[in-house]
């Protein structure tokens, strides 16, 4: 096993710093979100090569704002510090941080007078995305001065000699110029890191680690038709061969064609030992009546858990499976509170919704992937292309999907509008564009509508598309107007229950992808 070098992200309530994270590993190097609540010895005991301090939406000056301690400056690990994480290191180290009064959100023009190890080999003038209203007015002692803007007097600072950097704009968006070049410069020129995270090594030491741990017991798989839990298989089927059995459960939540395709390709794909189980009944009747999003999903992580242990029972007798396969990625840890001291977004249903007593010992191969790593393994593992870049389908399913109760009635409502939705978006050649698709249905409002010269009083459906990279962030898409026309006139001229369709056009953050 290789021992890659860790870079810490602290997280001071920043918007981005998931982003952060996702920036790191795109330049090979390993990286893990941790709360800024933590104590420096606590950061230290991960063995951390550098750390980067996000930002965050407090002032320094504030009473209750969250502080640096300077003992992390003098841990001899290399220290890069953005926005907020900039000001709170400045302030530590003896700068002056001042209310200046002017604030800087958006695109900002930098100038860069001298560009030292961070900002080396950049243009003299740089479009950056800045938000803060507090600026650097004075670096601490030992520090260069290598940027400013017309609101930050000292807008990047160096410490070569001890390894310290930071800088008020946020390199890790996409709308700042050679922001990765700024992340890429602090690991190998400052921090001197190894870029040695990359899809072969993640293939070969997940299935040494695999292999490890099952040893020669048997393995389930709780396998969804998703990309996750493909990948997952596909690395288990590898670490171990016939101790794996995947199991496909059809929990009556799956969109149009799905069953299918999970049955026939992914077997052809893989040649994997598929087990399936038709459960339609058993989830619906435990979903009755519930319209609470988090009780649907702590329901179906239940559903599915004890659905796989009755598997187990079948496939191996009294003496059971030991281990379930999961294709829990990253994402789903930090949103569901996993993260060392992050917030609980909510609830995934195979993090937070698993039940207290689970009878096997879990297998999560991908659980410290994001999902474009995840299609990157995929990729080396050879998966054919059409599953490897399949959009994300949540575990619930459409249960999520679903704006109240879940009954037979709504959900063929909402498959017969997704994938209404899905045809188009292939018809018109942009299901690469798109990261994922929710179709939503409203299924406790009603609007009234005039269809047939009628009155109707019918359900509105919710297009939910967005760009991404990692899914932490997301941006809605901008869909052809004349696409989205021909959806809502298929779809409220094929579902006599529905008369009006909606866009969501919000961002993630504040809204997640997913409506429930």
């Amino acid at each position: 096993m290789i021992a890659h070098e860790k870079v810490l992200v602290v997280d001071f309530g920043a918007q981005y710093a998931q982003l952060i994270a996702r920036r790191v590993r795109e330049a090979n190097v390993y990286s893990e979100i941790v709360s800024h609540r933590l104590s420096v010895e606590e950061m230290l005991a991960q063995k951390p090569a550098a750390i980067i301090l996000s930002g965050g939406p407090s002032s320094v000056y504030a009473d209750d704002a969250p502080s640096v301690d300077p003992a992390i400056f003098d841990a001899g690990v290399p220290v890069l510090g953005i926005c907020y994480g900039f000001q709170a290191m400045a302030q530590a180290l003896g700068g002056t941080v001042a209310k200046t009064g002017q604030r800087e959100y958006g695109r900002t023009s930098l100038s860069i007078a001298e560009g030292g190890c961070l900002l080396g080999s950049m243009p003299n003038t740089l479009n950056v995305w800045m938000s803060h209203g507090d600026s650097v007015s004075k670096a601490p002692k030992g520090f260069k001065v290598l940027a400013r803007t017309a609101g930050a007097p000292v807008a990047a600072f160096e410490d070569r000699e001890r390894g310290l950097a930071g800088v008020q704009w946020h390199p890790e968006v996409n709308h700042t110029q050679w922001g990765q070049q700024v992340i890429e410069h602090f690991l190998f020129n400052i921090a001197k890191l190894t870029p040695d995270w990359t899809p072969e090594n993640m293939v070969t030491e997940s299935i040494n680690a695999i292999r490890t741990q099952v040893g020669d017991k048997h393995v389930l798989c709780a396998l969804s038709g998703g990309v996750d839990s493909a990948v997952a298989a596909a690395l288990v089927q590898q670490a171990i061969g016939s101790q794996l059995t995947c199991v496909f459960v059809d929990h009556g939540l799956l969109r149009e064609g799905e069953v299918e395709q999970v049955r026939n390709d992914f077997v052809a794909a893989t040649g994997v030992d598929l087990v399936f189980a038709d459960e339609r009944e058993r989830f619906l009747t435990a979903l009755a009546g519930v319209s609470d999003p988090e009780e649907k999903r702590k329901i179906i992580g239940r559903e599915f858990i004890r659905t796989f242990e009755e598997k187990a029972r079948e496939i191996a007798g009294e003496r059971g499976i030991d281990f379930l396969v999961q294709g829990t990625l990253y994402p789903d840890v930090v949103e569901s509170g996993g993260g060392e001291g992050t917030a609980n977004i909510k609830s995934h249903h195979n993090v937070g919704g698993l039940p207290d007593d689970l009878q096997f010992t879990l297998i999560e191969p991908l659980r410290q992937m994001f999902k474009d790593e995840v299609r990157a393994v995929g990729e080396q593992l050879g998966l054919p292309e059409a599953m490897v870049w399949r959009h994300p389908f949540p575990g619930p399913g459409l249960g999520i999907r679903i704006v109240g109760e879940i009954t037979e009635d709504r959900l063929a409502i909402l498959r017969q509008a997704d994938a209404i939705a899905r045809e188009e978006l292939a018809n018109a050649k942009l299901e690469r564009d798109i990261w994922q698709f929710p179709v939503v249905l409203l299924a406790d409002v009603r609007s009234v509508g005039v269809q047939g010269d009628g009155r109707t009083y019918g359900h509105p459906i919710v297009l939910r598309p967005v760009v991404s990279d990692d899914a932490m962030t997301a941006d809605w898409a901008r869909l052809p107007y004349e696409l989205l026309e021909k959806i809502s006139s298929r779809i409220t001229n094929e579902c006599p229950e529905v008369n009006r369709v909606a866009l969501d056009i919000t961002s993630k953050p504040p809204g997640t992808i997913e409506w429930e």
